[in-house]
């Protein structure tokens, strides 16, 4: 409390955190269902026999315009990614490395990366644990390794994928 404030009451501070199904965007589960939640910074993952249904933090785009929405599916798997950054990224920093292979220290992709239907887009890990859950990202997703690597394991190339 600042000086010579009067007591407030308590202060709260509403997550915007959102409970999601997968049945609320498709009318079946096919490979499986990857849905990104932009308002909650988190994604959502259920296999396609519903064993599975992982919940993670998530680092989203920077903006609203770095941010694609709608669906789309994975439809590659990389352990060990490299990093190709985007022209658009290269305008806003020249000294950017023209690539950084995978498993590198310094590749922002971190140890798996899932490939999206629109290009250079991915769910990926880092090394920079300080993004998860900010606006910190050139349009990918990114969430911890260990999370990635779980993931990683067990999406299938084919699941569909909504980011909202």
């Amino acid at each position: 409390m600042a000086y010579g404030q009067e007591n407030p009451g308590p202060q709260r501070n509403q997550s915007s955190f959102r409970a999601r199904h997968w049945q609320d965007f498709y009318p079946s589960l096919g490979k499986g269902v990857l849905l990104a939640d932009v308002t909650s910074r988190a994604v959502h993952f259920w296999s396609g026999d519903e064993s599975v249904h992982f919940v993670f933090p998530c680092a989203i785009p920077m903006t609203d315009e770095l941010t694609r929405r709608g669906q789309t599916e994975i439809v590659r798997k990389v352990a060990n990614p490299p990093w190709t950054p985007t022209p658009s990224m290269r305008v806003k920093d020249p000294t950017l490395p023209q690539r950084v292979e995978g498993g590198a220290p310094e590749n922002p992709l971190g140890k798996f990366g899932l490939y999206l239907g629109w290009p250079a887009y991915l769910v990926h890990g880092t090394h920079d644990t300080r993004k998860i859950g900010r606006r910190s990202s050139s349009g990918c997703y990114g969430l911890y390794n260990e999370h990635v690597e779980k993931l990683y394991a067990v999406a299938e190339i084919g699941t569909q994928v909504t980011v909202f």
